[in-house]
This record gives C-alpha cells, sequence and structure tokens, in this order.
C-alpha cells in the first residue's frame, strides 16, 4: 500500500502538499485556538508539516496517518528536527479509527478518502470527541469554468460548499482561503521538480508520462486552475 511515484516526484522537497503558505498554515492554528494538550489526528497527513508545526508552536500531541512510506519518511524527519512529541502511521486513512479520540481532525486536500466531503466527515466524525473541531481542505469553484474544464465543473462555488456542511449538520466556525499566488506557488513547484528529476532519470520507464505532464500542465494552470478553481481549509463544528 503505496502512492505511485509520480506523487512522490511531483511533491518533491516540498514540505506542504496543498496550495496553501507557511503563513496561511500558520494562522489556520492560530484562528482555531488551538490549546496546549490538544489531540490533533491528520487524515492523509503528508510530510506532516501541520503537525510537526502545530506542535511545536501550540504544544499540541496527535497522530498523522498516510499510505506513502516515502512521505511518511519525511514527516517523521521533521518531527525529529522540530523536537515535536508526534506520531506517524502507515495507514489507509478511508478505513482509519483512531485510538485516542481527538479534539481536531484534519483532511486536507484529500476528500477521496469519503468519496467526497460527506464520507469523509463520517470517516472524521469516527474519531472526534463530542464538541471537538473538524478541518476540511476542499477546492471549490471560482465563478463558471469553461465547459471543458472538468474538474473546475466538478465541483460546488464557495457559498455552495458552505451550504453543504450546513446541511450536513455542521456549523461553519473558521475558514483560510488559498489565492491564486498560493496556487501558483504550489503547481510551480511541482514543474521544477518534475524537470530535475527528468534530468537525473532520463531513462527511467516513468519518464515519458512525466515529461508529458512538464508540457501540460503549466498552460492547464494558467488556463484553467489558478482562475477557476479556489482552495481552502474550513473549520466545522457538529
Amino acid at each position: 500500500m503505496d502512492l505511485p511515484r509520480s506523487f512522490v516526484i511531483r511533491e518533491g522537497d516540498l514540505r506542504i502538499l496543498n496550495p496553501l503558505s507557511a503563513t496561511k498554515l500558520a494562522t489556520l492554528g492560530q484562528v482555531i485556538k488551538l490549546r496546549p494538550g490538544d489531540h490533533l489526528l491528520d487524515l492523509c497527513c503528508g510530510k506532516g508539516e501541520m503537525l510537526c508545526t502545530w506542535s511545536r508552536d501550540h504544544g499540541i500531541t496527535g497522530i498523522g496517518v498516510d499510505i506513502s512510506t516515502d512521505f511518511l519518511a519525511a514527516a517523521r524527519a521533521r518531527a525529529d528536527e522540530l523536537c515535536s512529541p508526534v506520531e506517524f502511521e502507515h495507514a489507509d486513512a478511508s478505513t482509519y479509527t483512531s485510538r485516542k479520540k481527538a479534539d481536531v481532525v484534519a483532511c486536507l486536500g484529500a476528500t477521496w478518502i469519503g468519496e467526497g466531503v460527506q464520507g469523509t466527515l463520517e470517516i472524521a466524525e469516527r474519531s472526534l470527541r463530542p464538541g471537538g473541531m473538524v478541518l476540511i481542505g476542499e477546492p471549490f469553484r471560482r465563478g463558471y469554468p469553461p465547459v471543458e474544464y472538468a474538474m473546475g465543473q466538478q465541483f460546488r462555488s464557495l457559498p455552495e460548499l458552505l451550504k453543504q456542511f450546513r446541511e450536513l449538520g455542521w456549523d461553519v466556525v473558521e475558514m483560510v482561503l488559498a489565492n491564486q499566488d498560493d496556487w501558483d506557488r504550489y503547481a510551480a513547484a511541482h514543474w521544477l521538480n518534475i524537470r530535475r528529476w527528468l534530468d537525473a532519470n532520463p531513462d527511467d520507464p516513468l519518464a515519458p508520462e512525466m515529461r508529458q505532464e512538464l508540457t501540460d500542465d503549466p498552460v492547464h494552470h494558467a488556463r484553467y486552475q489558478r482562475e477557476y478553481l479556489g482552495w481552502g481549509v474550513i473549520a466545522l463544528m457538529r
């Protein structure tokens, strides 16, 4: 059980695997009013930057879950670097239930684990203490994208997304949203990571696929993603 290699190549040395700056990640930890001793469960934690830095900055504990062995190795190294008392577990987040009820359960950019927002909230709630908070990181549609932009068409607008949370029985209590610069910094970092990998691995069987991505993605990002796709973290309480 692991992620395809293309994910590892694309993310390269990035620490935050979503279009959210380090400043906004720190802001998120501040505005949800984390307290020393709070316990965070991070589903699909990636390289663990949120969990590690929030443990350092707010005195929380927690556990991160991911299927990528490469990402988890980076997460454990980051925890050691920051002396963060957090743990990481190689597991499928879609079936995971924490042994300890969490004050905060997060799933940023990975609601595919529940086949959408509703299912992901159900997964998160299994490990949430009564009165706790869920953080969902999710794309949303900005305006009305061209019909050929299938990804943009499949998402709700931000008002529609917030209404969906309300209809599912959750109060929206905070949010931190990415902007176009955040998208640029995340997407463009992928292109450099891919190019450097291609230079070092020209004969790898995956090279043609990654070469095609590097060819296509900058134009796709400029034409569609940065214009029509927003992204943000929404804080919810039942």
